[in-house]
């Protein structure tokens, strides 16, 4: 029996709701057995981010070789890279061990608003990062970051940011809406044969914490499992949609709380 092993390579979230801890959640609630490589350290709650420790470059090298020398990693999820050295490690890792499958979500700021990427880091991770990506998972304010303009609002907009997105050298670029307007959350999957635009109901709820590196981290584990990009960011957006709407049930934390990853089991 061969096991599905996705990576994730992110930053340590204390309260569990995002970050490695999220991503390792998702790898077990989806049927894949996750690993993990620690960028940071954050001090964090559901109502916002009091400290950030990265990890020494070196040490996420280290992580790294440790993993792919032993475990047959299926595919590799990054998150929050926090600094230019970390991402140097990372890229010289890929390149090293050349995973099949890499999705990026270019973390940059937590749902609390708390920036968790440092401000030189970004052109490393537009030049560096992204081309080694198959497919990048910004969120609207994500990618008019990348691109130093303004908040897409209209599909047109949006398509366009994620060609010029693409033109960075990934194979996809995943735009996602859920900090639009709307009745319906809309994402859309991008690549050179097109958009596709992939909507689910709006659920009202502050609950959404780690909402996005749980569906960058669910992709990573259909691809894991074999299936097509299409198909891993179809089935990880019902998922994630599915885990929000049972977020409520959870009572965590004094902010935004964590979404629910195992809302199939309980």
């Amino acid at each position: 029996m061969t096991t599905p092993i996705a990576l994730t390579i992110a930053g340590s979230d204390s309260s569990g709701g995002a970050g490695i801890q999220a991503d390792l959640k998702t790898f077990a609630a989806l049927g894949v057995f996750g690993a993990s490589v620690i960028t940071a350290l954050t001090a964090q709650n559901t109502q916002g981010v009091s400290g950030i420790h990265a990890v020494p470059a070196e040490f996420v090298t280290a992580q790294i070789d440790a993993v792919f020398s032993d475990l047959a990693v299926a595919a590799v999820k990054i998150g929050m890279v926090a600094q230019p050295a970390s991402i140097d490690a990372i890229v010289a890792g890929l390149t090293r061990w050349a995973p099949k499958h890499v999705v990026l979500d270019p973390v940059m700021v937590a749902t609390s608003g708390d920036r968790l990427l440092a401000q030189e880091a970004v052109e490393a991770l537009r030049t560096k990062l992204i081309p080694r990506a198959l497919v990048i998972t910004p969120n609207l304010p994500e990618a008019a970051a990348l691109l130093d303009e303004p908040v897409a609002v209209s599909e047109a907009a949006i398509e366009n940011q994620g060609q010029r997105l693409l033109a960075m050298g990934c194979q996809a670029v995943l735009i996602k809406g859920g900090h639009g307007q709307g009745a319906e959350s809309i994402d859309y999957l991008i690549d050179a044969k097109g958009t596709i635009a992939l909507a689910a109901p709006r659920i009202a709820t502050e609950n959404t914490h780690g909402t996005g590196c749980s569906l960058s981290s669910a992709i990573a584990a259909g691809l894991a499992k074999g299936h097509n990009l299409e198909t891993a960011v179809r089935n990880a957006k019902d998922w994630v949609s599915a885990a929000i709407a049972a977020a409520d049930r959870f009572s965590v934390g004094h902010g935004h709380g964590p979404i629910h990853h195992f809302h199939r089991f309980y």
